[in-house]
């Protein structure tokens, strides 16, 4: 992300209020880059779960127990209960990446917002270009 005036020849002052909303954009536009990080996790995260579910309605033939993974250790489940406890991971998991996406909405909403501001005071003496623009 790139906050920065040009080296030109200007008539327009930054004020300490002009640069709080820079450092704002900045700080906003990070937290929105960690935001989309973590949702790309949770999508990521939610196709596991899918494919896992997938996986027991295949091995439900095979066998009356299976490996479920909690943490980093391997239980053995009845398939009822592991099918249970997917679906409650998946489920979890549908919140947050709904949670992301709200919070993602709010900082792009304060970016345009302060976008607008600084582009009105400086116009093209400053470049808010975002790193990621989705």
């Amino acid at each position: 992300m790139a906050a920065t005036m040009k080296d030109s020849q200007s008539d327009v002052q930054v004020t300490f209020e002009d640069q709080e909303k820079i450092n704002r954009f900045a700080r906003t536009n990070a937290r929105l880059m960690d935001f989309k990080e973590e949702l790309a996790a949770k999508e990521k995260e939610l196709e596991n779960l899918t494919d896992a579910e997938e996986e027991l309605v295949l091995a439900e033939a095979d066998s009356s127990t299976v490996p479920y993974q909690i943490g980093e250790v391997l239980v053995e489940m009845s398939l009822e209960e592991a099918q249970a406890s997917l679906e409650k991971a998946k489920e979890l998991c549908l919140e947050e990446i709904a949670a992301l996406k709200v919070k993602a909405e709010a900082h792009k909403e304060t970016l345009n917002n302060l976008k607008t501001l600084l582009y009105a005071k400086f116009g093209t003496s400053i470049n808010l270009d975002l790193d990621d623009e989705s």
